[in-house]
Order: C-alpha cells, then sequence, then structure tokens
C-alpha cells in the first residue's frame, strides 16, 4: 500500500517554475499544504492562487541564509509541523572551466549545495519532533555520470549525492527519509524551455528531453511509498538520453 499525503506540509523551494512549479501542482492535488518559495514572489502569488489548497508564499533567495531560516519558521507558523522538504532550487552553468567565472561557480555551490544543507538542517529539529518526515533532494544525473560540458554542476551534484547518502544513514531512526530525484535533461526554463509545443515536441516526439511534469511525478512516487521504503536515488531519463 502506499502512502498517503492528504493533509502533509511540504516546503518547495525554486517552485516558481519548472519542477518546483510542477511539484506544486501536482502535490496540491493530492491535498497537500505548501509553502512555496522562490525570489519571484509575482510568480508564487499567481500559482497560489490556481492551486486551490492551503499555500503560503514565501519570498526566500537561497544565497541568504536567513531567508531559508525564516522560511521554515514561517511554515511553522503557519501550519504548525513540516512533513516535507523539498530541497529544489538549483542553477546550472555549462562550458569551459577555463572560460568561466569564479564568482558564479561560487554562487552555483551556494545555490546547489549549501541552500540543500541548510534546508536539510533547518527542518531536521522539527522532524525529529515528530518523529517522521521526509526530504528530498532534486539532483541531477550530473550526479551519476560526470558531464564533461559541465564540470562545476557536475561536482555540485556529486557533492549532493554524498550528502543524500550519508545523511541517509544518520536520521533513519529517527523516522526521517532522506531521498534524491536525479533527472537527466529536462526542457524546461533552466534550459531556456517556454513555449509548450516546443517542450512537447521536444519530449514526446524527439524524446530528447524530460518534462517538469515527469520529475513531479517521479517525486510524488517516492513520497508515496510506505514509511518502511526509502528511495534513495531515483534516476530518470528521456529515451534518448545521451549519457
Amino acid at each position: 500500500m502506499g502512502n498517503s499525503l492528504s493533509g502533509k506540509v511540504v516546503i518547495i523551494t525554486g517552485a516558481s517554475s519548472g519542477i518546483g512549479e510542477a511539484a506544486a501542482r501536482l502535490l496540491s492535488q493530492q491535498g497537500c499544504k505548501l509553502a512555496l518559495a522562490a525570489r519571484s514572489v509575482d510568480k508564487l502569488d499567481a500559482l497560489a492562487a490556481e492551486l486551490g489548497t492551503d499555500c503560503l508564499v514565501v519570498r526566500a533567495d537561497m544565497t541568504a541564509p536567513g531567508d531559508i531560516t525564516a522560511m521554515v519558521e514561517r511554515t511553522l507558523d503557519r501550519f504548525g509541523r513540516i512533513d516535507i522538504m523539498l530541497a529544489n532550487a538549483g542553477v546550472l552553468i555549462t562550458g569551459e572551466f577555463a572560460d568561466g567565472d569564479p564568482d558564479a561557480f561560487w554562487e552555483l555551490f551556494t545555490i546547489n549545495v549549501d541552500a540543500v544543507l541548510r534546508c536539510a538542517h533547518a527542518v531536521i529539529p522539527q522532524m525529529k519532533k515528530q518523529g517522521s518526515g521526509d526530504i528530498i533532494v532534486t539532483s541531477s544525473v550530473a550526479g551519476h555520470h560526470d558531464i564533461h560540458s559541465q564540470p562545476i554542476y557536475s561536482a555540485s551534484k556529486n557533492a549532493v549525492q554524498t550528502f543524500v547518502h550519508t545523511v541517509r544513514r544518520q536520521l533513519a531512526p529517527d523516522g526521517i527519509r532522506v531521498m534524491s530525484l536525479a533527472p537527466g535533461a529536462i526542457a524546461n526554463p533552466m534550459l531556456n524551455y517556454h513555449d509548450a509545443e516546443e517542450i512537447r515536441r521536444a519530449s514526446e516526439d524527439d524524446q530528447v528531453y524530460l518534462t517538469s511534469e515527469d520529475c513531479a511525478e517521479a517525486l510524488f512516487f517516492m513520497l508515496s511509498r510506505p514509511p518502511h521504503v526509502t528511495i534513495r536515488d531515483l534516476v530518470i531519463l528521456p529515451r534518448h538520453a545521451g549519457v
């Protein structure tokens, strides 16, 4: 039997577009209460108005530790508990390392790694108190297979994978699952896909990209497993993946 998500409180970072937005839409249909976090409050407000579920909109910059703390505190003030932390916000840098900007590299690591650690650290005390909780990180196939055109991004996702694999074992006795979703290439705003027809063609006709909705459905599968089942890593790829 699966695990019902109805009534569960979920924090989603990077909720204004891509996987975060798709996850918010799907989890709202499952009866979840949502804390939607991103820098684009106008987009979050529009999304919350559409969902028809209990939503808290939080402006949170993942490079600002104080914003992460406030996001968790506001969620607890509103809902009284946190069942799921979806640490989803991320950025991508591609190209030759030698030609890149070290300051941009540092910002990527701040969002892709440091913010993930801070998001997890901020919710663990409440989850321990509850005796249950799920921390799920949006990773990447680049955390399993080094992508030569993405050395900095691959390094950040390898760090995330190590974090998931080690902290999972530390928190399992507390009833907390720590999991990683690792998609391949996705036709979404991170890769400059915005038009619905372009996304459909890239995913359905050419089958070289996933969609954000594919990822949201995978997240739902992971979260809806019974409590004794942990999907530590779920790698999903388009049919014609290059890895």
